[in-house]
Order: structure tokens, then C-alpha cells, then sequence
């Protein structure tokens, strides 16, 4: 059984009241959270509450895009051990999905992404292959590393319609394919007929079906284990750099840019 909580763009706070204001004028935020702020205030249910000895700043980002492709694997396609997964795009969203999909027990891990030094890290991270789309046919390549089947699942990050179409076609019969990015983009499969005749399946996942009371400490316990190794995507900036780590993140120098403004911050030990 799964828990779906209504997804809204909250304006107000329970007493109807913004959350913030600025000289008196409403400042908008997303999921009843802020951003660039110190001290905030959320609904009960947004807080996760974690072991002191947690360094925050490593941890924030577990909040949306690691619990996002982590738990699109563990909660929605749910692999068992000796299934094989594909992942297309590999930033923060597409390495969690891989690394759960190890710890799933997938004997064969595929990343897919057109930058070198992204592939290279996925596979530090766990993946058992990596594609570069822009050198060679992912779909193919997908087929070859599994005999001619395609893989069980496949998880889209991209939300780019060539790479959505490839992310199906790659499936074996009776595979699944995991939509997780908003695109704007119209998207069309090759015929419907495709989809019946070799049972594929195409779902939609918001947020990786998590509870992140569950998800998150779940998370933090497997990254002390060593199988979700999230540091090694992540760099800090100064609040200050904030336009070099948005710089950073879109040119994929960075994969996870944190932006620090208590610089006096320290975990407990």
C-alpha cells in the first residue's frame, strides 16, 4: 500500500498568513519549505528528524533529489536481486537511482549520459556499465549487455523526449520504465502497439513515492555502510558563490553544489 499525499504549491501557512513577506508583499515558496534562509518555519510533517552526529550540510540534499531516484527504485519498481536496471542521466536524481538499484541486488547497473566525467563517477558509485548516448546507441548497447533482452527497468531523468524513447525501448519484454522528470515536452512512443505487445509499462513517480521520515534515515544509514556514497557528488560553495555553483551545476562540473551560509557550522561529534 502506498501513501499519496496532494501535491500543492502552498501560498499561505494554516492561519492563512504568509510564510514570508518581504516590506509587507508575499514572497513565494515551494512544498511549505524556504530557501536562502537561516531559520524557517514548516508543517510537522516536513521535518526529519536525524542523529546529531548528521552533518547537515552533506544531508540536506537527501530532501529532493536523492530521495527522489533512490526511492523511485526502492518504493515504486521495487527490482529484485538479479534484475537489471538502466539509468539514463546521471546528476544527482539518476546516481541515486543507480545506487539504489545496487543495493537492490541488479546484477547489471547501466549508466547512460553524454558527459565522461559523470559516467566515470557512476561507476565509482556502483554502476557494473557505463553508456555515453553521444558516442554510441544506448538502446543497442543495452541490448548487447544483455543478451538480446533489454533490461527489467529503466529510470528517466532527463525529460528529454529522444532519451524517454530510448529509455523504452531498452526494456525487455514486460519491463518498466520510470518517468521522473517535469518536462514540458511532448513526448511520443514509437507505436502503441509496442507497449501490448511486448507488456512494457510506463509510470509516473513523484518525489520516489517516499515518506521521508522513512526514506531519509534509511538513506543516511546505508551511506555509513558505504553502498549510498552521496559525498562524492557534492561540493560546498559560499552562499556568496552562489552564481559559480549554479555555474557549476549546469555546465555538470558539479553534480550536487551546496550552498553554505553558516560557515561556523559543525556536526556533533
Amino acid at each position: 500500500m502506498s501513501f499519496l499525499c496532494e501535491v500543492q504549491f502552498v501560498r499561505d501557512a494554516a492561519d492563512g498568513e504568509d510564510h514570508f513577506q518581504i516590506d509587507g508583499k508575499h514572497v513565494s515558496d515551494m512544498f511549505n519549505q524556504s530557501s536562502f534562509t537561516t531559520t524557517t518555519v514548516v508543517d510537522q510533517r516536513n521535518a526529519v528528524k536525524v542523529d546529531e552526529s548528521v552533518d547537515l550540510r552533506k544531508a540536506g540534499p537527501l530532501g529532493c533529489g536523492y530521495v527522489t531516484g533512490s526511492g523511485t527504485v526502492f518504493n515504486t519498481l521495487q527490482p529484485k536481486p538479479g534484475d537489471t536496471i538502466a539509468v539514463f542521466g546521471t546528476g544527482a536524481v539518476g546516481l541515486a537511482a543507480m545506487m539504489a538499484g545496487k543495493i537492490s541486488g541488479c546484477i547489471k547497473v547501466i549508466a547512460v549520459d553524454i558527459v565522461p566525467e559523470r559516467l566515470k563517477l557512476a561507476q565509482e558509485l556502483g554502476a557494473t556499465h557505463a553508456i555515453n548516448s553521444k558516442e554510441e546507441n544506448a538502446v543497442e548497447k543495452i541490448r548487447e549487455l544483455t543478451n538480446g533482452y533489454g533490461v527489467d527497468w529503466t529510470v528517466d531523468t532527463t525529460g528529454i523526449p529522444a532519451v524517454i524513447k530510448d529509455s523504452v525501448a531498452a526494456l525487455a519484454q514486460g519491463g518498466t520504465c520510470a518517468a521522473i522528470a517535469v518536462t514540458p515536452h511532448l513526448v511520443e512512443l514509437s507505436t502503441w502497439n509496442d507497449l501490448c505487445v511486448d507488456d512494457k509499462k510506463v509510470v509516473g513517480v513523484n518525489m520516489g513515492d517516499s515518506i521521508p521520515q522513512v526514506d531519509i534515515p534509511r538513506l543516511i544509514e546505508f551511506n555509513k555502510l558505504g553502498w549510498f556514497d552521496y559525498e562524492k557528488t557534492e561540493k560546498f560553495y559560499d552562499f556568496e558563490d552562489i552564481n559559480q555553483a549554479n555555474a557549476d551545476s549546469v555546465s555538470g562540473k558539479t553534480i550536487k553544489p551546496v550552498l553554505i551560509i553558516d560557515k561556523d557550522y559543525q556536526p556533533e561529534a
